[in-house]
Formats: C-alpha cells, sequence, structure tokens
C-alpha cells in the first residue's frame, strides 16, 4: 500500500518529464530539418524546443525543467553521437535560458493570456532577447573550447545561436498560449472572413518568399488584418506560417534569399522574422488591450445605470443610453 501510494506520487511527475522531453525533442526533428551551418557550427533559423520549452515552464511551471534537460540532452547527444563535458554546458545553457526566462516573466508580472500591450513587450525583451543570451553564450563558447569554432567567428556563431532561440520564443510561444482559449467558432461566427484569411495567408506568404521580386511586404498586410480582427489567435499562427515558408526558402536559397551567402541569409531570416513576430504579437495585444478597457466601460455604465435606477425609480435604465444617442446627435 505504501509503494503504491508513492508510485501514484511520483507518477504525475513521471509524466511530465517524459511529455516535456518529448515535445522538446519532436519540435528539435522539425526545427532541424532545415539546418545550416555558419563556420562549422549547425543552426537553425527558428529553433522552436525554446518556445516549446517556455510555454511548457508557463503552464507547468519550474517542474517542467528536468524535461526540458532530458530533451536537450537527447537532442545534443544525438546530433554530435557523444556525451562530452561540452554536452553538459550546451544542455545547461539551453535548459537555464527558458527558465531563466520563466522566471523574469513571472517577475514582471506576465499573463499568458497575452491581452496586454505590456504582456507583448515582456515577451520580447524578457522571454526572448535578453535570456536568450545565455544558451547562445554557452553554445558558442563550447564550440570554441572544444576547438571546432574559430575564435573570430564566435560572434558569427553567437547571433546565429542567439537569433534561432529568440524567434523561437517569439513564433511558437504565442501559439502555445493561444491553443487553450482556441475553440471551434459557431455558425454565427466569421467562418467566411476566417476562411479568406486563411487562403489569402498561405497564397500571399508563398508567393512573398518564393518570388524573385522581393515582394516580402505583402505579408504585413495579412498580419495586420489577422490581428485586428482576430487578435493573437488569428495573428500568432499566421506570422508562424510566414517565418516557416520564409525559412524554407531561405535555407533553399529561393526567391527573394537567392544569391546571398548563408550567413546573408540569416541575417534577413532574422530580420523578417523579428518584424512579423513583433507585428503580429504587439498590434494583437494592443487590440485586445483596447477591446477589454471597453468591455470594461460598458460594465462599468450598465452598473452606473441600474444605481441610478434604483435611486430614480421613475427612470428606466433603458431610457439613459436613449438620452445619450439624443444628446449625441443634437451635439
Amino acid at each position: 500500500m505504501i509503494r503504491t501510494e508513492r508510485n501514484r506520487r511520483y507518477l504525475p511527475a513521471v509524466l511530465c518529464v517524459v511529455g516535456v522531453a518529448a515535445a522538446y525533442y519532436g519540435a528539435a526533428r522539425l526545427g532541424l530539418m532545415r539546418q545550416v551551418t555558419v563556420h562549422g557550427a549547425v543552426v537553425t533559423p527558428l529553433w522552436p524546443p525554446t518556445g516549446i520549452a517556455l510555454g511548457c515552464l508557463l503552464y507547468l511551471g519550474v517542474r517542467a525543467w528536468p524535461g526540458i534537460a532530458v530533451g536537450s540532452l537527447v537532442v545534443v547527444t544525438t546530433l554530435t553521437g557523444t556525451a562530452r563535458p561540452a554536452t553538459a554546458a550546451i544542455v545547461a545553457g539551453s535548459t537555464l535560458a527558458p527558465l531563466c526566462a520563466y522566471l523574469l516573466l513571472r517577475r514582471a508580472g506576465f499573463r499568458n493570456e497575452l491581452d496586454r500591450l505590456r504582456d507583448g513587450l515582456v515577451l520580447v525583451f524578457l522571454g526572448g532577447m535578453i535570456p536568450m543570451t545565455i544558451s547562445g553564450t554557452t553554445g558558442a563558447g563550447m564550440l570554441v573550447v572544444d576547438g571546432k569554432l574559430p575564435l573570430h567567428d564566435f560572434w558569427s556563431v553567437w547571433a546565429a545561436w542567439w537569433a534561432g532561440d529568440v524567434m523561437g520564443v517569439l513564433m511558437v510561444t504565442p501559439v502555445l498560449l493561444v491553443l487553450p482559449r482556441a475553440r471551434l467558432p459557431r455558425i454565427t461566427d466569421r467562418w467566411g472572413e476566417a476562411g479568406a484569411l486563411l487562403v489569402v495567408a498561405v497564397v500571399g506568404a508563398v508567393v512573398a518568399t518564393q518570388s524573385a521580386l522581393s515582394m516580402m511586404y505583402l505579408v504585413f498586410p495579412i498580419l495586420i488584418w489577422a490581428a485586428l480582427r482576430f487578435q493573437l489567435p488569428g495573428s500568432a499562427p499566421c506570422a508562424l506560417l510566414v517565418s516557416v515558408l520564409a525559412i524554407v526558402a531561405g535555407t533553399a536559397g529561393a526567391g527573394p534569399f537567392g544569391g546571398h551567402t548563408i550567413v546573408e541569409v540569416m541575417i534577413s531570416l532574422t530580420v523578417l522574422n523579428g518584424a512579423v513576430a513583433l507585428t503580429a504579437l504587439l498590434l494583437a495585444a494592443v487590440v485586445t488591450e483596447q477591446q477589454n478597457v471597453r468591455r470594461r466601460i460598458e460594465h462599468a455604465c450598465e452598473e452606473l445605470a441600474e444605481v441610478v435606477d434604483q435611486l430614480a425609480p421613475g427612470r428606466s435604465a433603458a431610457a439613459w443610453p436613449s438620452r445619450a444617442e439624443d444628446e449625441r446627435g443634437s451635439g
């Protein structure tokens, strides 16, 4: 009986570690499908495991970190084929970076709903740009210590490593935060507009990333449409779609990325993905925040009308909006 109770107590923790590690490893396999080599170091323009790791921490708390460490260890040993002291350092950096991001976000009062501009800015800087310097420094530094990377190439690899982790946070984590709120729309909802947005987003992103005419700017009206009309549930998947298609084109040297070196392609992808992520994330947060403010004002007006109706029973609460509308019309 004691052993059974102990197993029941440990089973959720074991399942948490296994689930997080499996999600981390699966995301890594997807990210490595478009890996590139910068001065002999394997990097990706978008590293989804970092976004997965931060999302798991935001949902499960600090107890998710062992799963991140296990997943990172499996990924690194799969790439290198061996487990060395440098492997432990890289795993530590890959674990500490999202963990520090989580602690900074919680310290700053970050809300998973991403319904405030403040939350968007906090995710960009405290969740992405600042803490990901840990993983970038650890990864590139261990390559230098191991003798696999010349010291004069350190900053190029560091920048590519850092950018991949930051893009993982900005592209993947918002999608994970949206999933619990995702619901199938009712028949009376904007099915037509949602379908049109999906078609336009796919066609526009393909044209923008595959055309040799440098039409990448076509994706921004689509992101603005998605953010204004559907907020984060619309803009986050659109941003991820654009990023994935741009990475596919960039690593293949197609469209506007043709004829450039891999370093130039990485810089272009970083700038594009950063602009796409900021547009989708911050605009959606602003729109959601304004809608929430409007709802609170409407609720306060309804409560005020009820109070006035109680103080003056002869006046109907419904008359107050009509009088306000008449005054606006006469004004």
